[in-house]
């Protein structure tokens, strides 16, 4: 059940060049599923979501990680409003997009962005509790430079015997050593069981419905899909 907080929230540093990373905390202990989002109220009927980039474990203090370049007002205002007051009051937690442990098959995360943090959570859930089937980790950007936990990623892939980080970008250097184009292409060249593994992604709408189109396309059952953005698009 969501609920209305007052909460104190400082920037704890910067990720990357338009990415800051925003510690929330709360008034008091607060549960939450991994992949869950919450709800900065900016006004009676101005709520803008942002994914809960802490593992679930988490319950007094919450990680965002915002975007914000300077063309984009929606998470800018956010961004100042933390900057000038120190506060955010925040609806949460919500979404029903969460990890759901239930589900047959390998998991596979595919992320846009700062569409990171939703899969970040899922992923600090999975490793957390132990790994006993394979997990795949997709992460898309335009450059190298926008994946801005790159080698937390690759150092959890060798630790993890079962987890594989995959990293994509549009605009790669010389000695770029990873996949270069559309993250969800990487996807469907790698994975040959696609349709039998729970897919759970995050980024732009147009992304999603993109990725959605192009695996249904190839009999992937849109129930083993997961994102919040789906009910929208």
């Amino acid at each position: 059940m969501t609920q209305v907080m007052h909460c104190k929230a400082h920037v704890s540093r910067q990720l990357a060049k338009h990415v800051w990373e925003v510690s929330v905390t709360l008034p008091a202990e607060t549960q939450f599923a991994a992949g869950q989002y919450l709800m900065v109220v900016m006004g009676e009927r101005d709520k803008r979501p942002f994914s809960i980039a802490s593992a679930p474990t988490a319950h007094k203090e919450w990680l965002l990680h915002i975007g914000a370049p300077p063309d984009n007002s929606y998470a800018t205002e956010v961004l100042d409003t933390v900057k000038a007051t120190g506060e955010l009051t925040i609806e949460a937690p919500a979404g029903d997009a969460f990890f759901k442990a239930d589900r047959k098959g390998d998991t596979v995360l595919i992320a846009g962005g700062t569409g990171f943090s939703y899969t970040y959570s899922i992923l600090q859930k999975l490793l957390t509790d132990g790994l006993d089937k394979p997990v795949y980790f997709y992460w898309g950007a335009k450059s190298a430079d926008d994946l801005y936990l790159h080698s937390q990623l690759e150092a959890l892939a060798e630790q993890h015997p079962l987890f594989t980080y995959h990293p994509v970008v549009e605009d790669a250097s010389a000695d770029w050593a990873y996949g270069i184009g559309l993250v969800h292409h990487e996807v469907i060249a790698q994975q040959k069981n696609l349709s039998e593994c729970q897919i759970y992604m995050a980024g732009r709408f147009e992304m999603v419905r993109v990725i959605r189109d192009d695996f249904t396309a190839r009999d992937v059952p849109l129930e083993n899909m997961h994102g919040d953005a789906l009910a929208f698009i």
